[in-house]
């Protein structure tokens, strides 16, 4: 029996602004498709926080038996500097500043942001398809919408006709905007434009003679509109009607609206059942602008040369920061709150790198299934991570009680512990244990024992005041002795 077949889990729908039971539409798959980056330029670690939640979204359901297909598109071409349609693109923008193809500037940020992951320890997903690798589709999706009544071709571009629409359907259902609120809030055209109403959204834009990105088309030559790709993309790998579709909250409106509204234009039906957004993520209490100077990159922060933070941080200890959030919720980088994750990842890393040389016992003194059943339920609770790490270092203090004797363990329940705590740690979390190979900690154990030594050694002569001392500074300095009948060992905070 699979172990999805045991496990239920429950997904927050932004569509119904619930939390829901998970059922996929193939039984024992999972289709998921989130919005990837466009590559202008260097990601940014907002972009990596929602990336990273949708790992470990990714990698749970794979660990519980499903077979997923996982699909996180490349955005090459036709997202414009805003979404009202006007500006240029985004990429043939910076080709042009640099002087260099378009392609050129794609193929740099996208090795970018492979790097960057990796440095991370994502999984790849199933299938990464690009926009520009689909323009095909896209045009034939363009057609089928102007066939279907609801776009309408003017100067070589075609429009989305959002008030048709909204006459059949209901544009505005995942972001809770009502059109004749939007329509309120909308400036009138200013007769420039070839929209019918400002609420529409372009589907192919003409190309300007200046326009390097350009394909032919039935309208003349021109590129997609940036909503358009994933519709494309979504259903052509996952088909018209998939599980999953995740990305950041910004995108919720309009790009998710209007991916909603394409889909339903051409099928008739919403296109997917679960939708997931992660949260924003803050620097020190304000929002990330590069305008007020207030970012870092993932190189900065992993290097420490930054303004910011105090040190470089290792990237599983910002893995285990990004979890102690809630994706739907905001996370605030402090270097105050990397400082506390970098211990509790330690300590939890400290108990891993002890636990198989742990002795069973003839008895259990803890319940490990019903602990094991706890870390389950804290991910089928919407991906909760932070309450899984609660029960990860309710795992790393058994770990420590039965090294000192004050627990035990069957060796059944001793292999089972074993094994979960490095399941959810390492398969799940996508941690790695970076503290093994840590020459820095190898120095600092070998420091701490000479001074444990010279500790043993006053205390035989008697020399109690400098016995204290000893353990003092060490205590100051985050390091704990702890004295048993076997002798004495050490902890990090």
């Amino acid at each position: 029996m699979p172990l999805y077949d045991t496990q239920t889990i429950k997904i927050y729908n932004s569509l119904s602004g619930e939390k829901e039971v998970f059922k996929p539409i193939t039984d024992g798959y999972v289709g998921m498709y989130v919005c990837g980056p466009t590559v202008y330029s260097n990601v940014h670690l907002g972009n990596v926080r929602t990336f990273m939640s949708f790992d470990v979204i990714f990698r749970y359901l794979k660990h519980i038996g499903y077979k997923v297909r996982y699909v996180r598109n490349i955005t090459d071409a036709g997202h414009l500097e805003n979404d009202a349609d006007v500006g240029e693109d985004k990429i043939t923008k910076k080709a042009r500043l640099e002087q260099i193809e378009p392609m050129e500037v794609v193929q740099r940020y996208t090795v970018d942001f492979h790097e960057v992951l990796n440095t991370f320890n994502f999984l790849p997903p199933s299938i990464e398809p690009t926009a520009t690798g689909h323009i095909i589709e896209q045009i034939e999706l363009v057609k089928t919408i102007i066939d279907n009544g609801f776009a309408y071709e003017v100067n070589g571009s075609v429009y989305f006709d959002v008030h048709k629409f909204n006459s059949v359907k209901e544009y505005g259902k995942l972001s809770k905007r009502k059109l004749e609120d939007l329509i309120h809030n909308t400036r009138a055209l200013d007769g420039q434009s070839d929209k019918k109403n400002p609420q529409d959204f372009a589907l192919w834009k003409r190309a300007e003679a200046q326009h390097i990105m350009r394909w032919p088309s039935p309208w003349g030559d021109g590129f997609p509109g940036w909503h358009l790709e994933c519709t494309a993309m979504s259903t052509k790998y996952l088909g018209n009607r998939f599980d999953i579709h995740g990305g950041g909250m910004d995108l919720k409106f309009p790009h998710h609206e209007c991916e909603i509204a394409q889909c339903e234009a051409v099928t008739g039906e919403s296109p997917v059942n679960y939708w997931m957004h992660a949260n924003m993520l803050q620097l020190n209490g304000q929002r990330m602008s590069k305008t007020t100077g207030n970012t870092v990159n993932p190189h900065e922060l992993l290097s420490g040369n930054n303004p910011f933070f105090s040190k470089a941080y290792a990237p599983s200890v910002i893995r285990f920061f990004n979890a102690q959030s809630s994706y739907r919720s905001v996370l605030d980088l402090t270097d105050e709150g990397l400082k506390a994750s970098e211990k509790g990842y330690n300590r939890l890393m400290e108990a891993i790198n002890t636990m198989d040389a742990l002795k069973a016992g003839d008895t259990s003194t803890f319940n490990v299934t019903e602990w094991r059943e706890k870390c389950y339920d804290a991910m089928n609770d919407d991906f909760n991570s932070p309450i899984l790490i609660a029960h990860l270092f309710e795992g790393a203090k058994l770990i420590n009680q039965i090294k000192d004797n004050k627990a035990s363990l069957t060796i059944k329940d001793l292999d089972l512990l074993r094994t979960t705590i490095k399941d959810f740690s390492f398969d799940v979390l996508g941690l790695v244990n970076d503290t093994k190979e840590d020459s820095s900690a190898d120095k600092l154990t070998g420091a701490v024992e000479i001074l444990i030594e010279m500790r043993n050694e006053a205390r035989k002569n008697k020399d109690f005041a400098l016995s204290d001392k000893i353990r003092d500074e060490l205590a100051d300095a985050g390091i704990q002795l702890k004295d048993s009948r076997e002798g004495t060992t050490f902890t990090t905070n």
